[in-house]
């Protein structure tokens, strides 16, 4: 323990409380008589010993939580918020904790350790695992991480890439059950909720670390951590975030643009005209010509899946394309989950935030029904097909979950004959594709282009494929 309070009296000194080595002495003498069984009790007597400035009581207390107490208070609070959100009382939520684990049992193929004890609700191994990648983290010194922030650097370690796969995996297995008429909504909801918990974990310990070496976390290292997110794991200040994230892409993306098109104004190079021209100087090139040709703005179309699991990816897309709508001769979009609805007005009459809330809280379709692409296809077929043109760019953002429904997959091969280009983004990890009710071995086919995009690094390098 004497080494800990060591630990501990360093991290104090690095976050500008002085402790000298007298008083790391009285905190041991202390601790022999008290004993470290009470909690109150052993904090008291560190505070008692360590601290000499009523200033620096606070940030004492907020240091000895992340230090001491850490990730088990904080798997504390995430087991509070989950029964919140789900209206289970503790002992209901044991009794889903046991479902899940003899539904686990069922599951075809091995699953991680870090899967396992964080769908259990294994605390004990869940913290045992994190601890011992915030302690890998701590003492690496490997080239990769001047290249990647904390958060994708532990990322990598604790792998979450196959965690989440491994999660839909499961919810895959689920879907096939509830077919079945068994009642697996509250645990639907809880993997939903476990996803997302383990990322706001993972933030919350790195900036316990990174308090603890006194350094506060910047926002531009804030933003750089997002961009390399699953859109699924945003909390509602990511998505904030992530707001002027897009903005800034778009803008970005806009001064780039208007310098290639004030190169066409002036006209390019043409050779070929250029020689025929200056034949009667024997080819030397007194008269230069120019291809002064202007190039028409294409039209896009976007038809965004704002069920659950694909909500935030859809509203970075929405937000992105109406930030460069005057880029596009007519920019039309649609928000659908098991019907389809033209938002297009919504966007026209309102700024770009308020169009974007208003079209994904349910005010122009029922988004608490089942998706079904199917369904959502043939009425965007049979309502808005004939507005598609050669010139017209349709762009798709789902996860191709069709609930076992009617795939209706012709339609897209309707689409792609008669559009310039079909283009679907899914914020599921390609290796998810097809299985349980994924269409999307049906779907992909038929576009020109079918990308997985997942996060705001991703969209960077797609925004290319939609931009004229």
């Amino acid at each position: 323990m004497q080494s800990r309070v060591i630990e501990f009296a360093n991290v104090l000194r690095r976050n500008g409380i002085r402790v000298s080595l007298s008083e790391n002495m009285d905190a041991f003498r202390a601790l022999e008589l008290l004993g470290i069984g009470d909690q109150q009790l052993f904090r008291s007597a560190l505070r008692a010993t360590l601290v000499k400035r009523t200033g620096d009581i606070q940030p004492f207390d907020e240091l000895f939580d992340y230090f001491f107490l850490g990730i088990g208070q904080a798997l504390d609070a995430l087991d509070r918020k989950i029964m919140d959100d789900l209206g289970l009382t503790p002992e209901q939520f044991q009794q889903m904790l046991e479902q899940i684990q003899k539904l686990l049992k069922e599951m075809a193929g091995e699953l991680s350790e870090l899967t396992r004890a964080l769908l259990q609700n294994n605390r004990a191994e869940l913290e045992r695992l994190l601890r011992e990648a915030v302690e890998q983290e701590m003492n690496g010194g490997t080239p990769e991480s001047l290249r990647h922030t904390p958060y994708t650097r532990m990322m990598m370690r604790l792998r979450l890439e196959r965690v989440q796969s491994e999660i839909e995996r499961f919810r895959g297995m689920l879907q096939m059950l509830a077919q079945s008429g068994e009642a697996l909504q509250d645990v639907m909801r809880y993997l939903d909720e476990r996803m997302r918990d383990l990322n706001r974990l993972l933030r919350e310990i790195i900036q316990q670390e990174q308090r603890k070496q006194g350094v506060e976390p910047r926002d531009n290292q804030q933003r750089s951590a997002l961009a390399d997110k699953s859109f699924s794991f945003y909390t509602e200040d990511d998505i904030r975030r992530m707001n002027d994230a897009v903005a800034r892409l778009a803008q970005r993306l806009k001064n780039r643009l208007s310098v290639r098109r004030k190169k066409a104004v002036r006209g390019r190079f043409n050779v070929k005209e250029t020689l025929r021209k200056n034949l009667q100087y024997g080819g030397v090139p007194f008269q230069i010509q120019l291809d002064r040709r202007k190039k028409t703005k294409p039209q896009v179309m976007v038809l965004c899946d704002i069920s659950d699991s694909v909500l935030n990816a859809s509203r970075f897309m929405l937000q992105f394309v109406y930030s460069v709508q005057d880029l596009y001769a007519k920019v039309r979009s649609f928000v659908f989950v098991a019907e389809i609805g033209e938002v297009t007005k919504l966007f026209e009459d309102n700024d770009i935030s308020t169009a974007v809330e208003t079209a994904l809280k349910g005010d122009v379709i029922d988004v608490f029904s089942h998706s079904n692409f199917g369904r959502a296809f043939e009425q965007f077929h049979r309502n808005f097909f004939p507005a598609i043109t050669s010139k017209t760019t349709v762009l798709i953002i789902g996860d191709g979950r069709n609930n076992y429904n009617r795939p209706a997959d012709w339609v897209l091969r309707e689409v792609r004959r008669k559009a310039k280009q079909l283009i679907w983004l899914n914020p599921e990890s390609r290796m998810t594709w097809g299985i349980g009710d994924s269409e999307m071995p049906r779907y992909a086919p038929h576009c020109h282009v079918a990308e997985e995009c997942r996060s705001i690094s991703q969209l960077y390098k797609i925004v290319d494929l939609i931009t004229p």
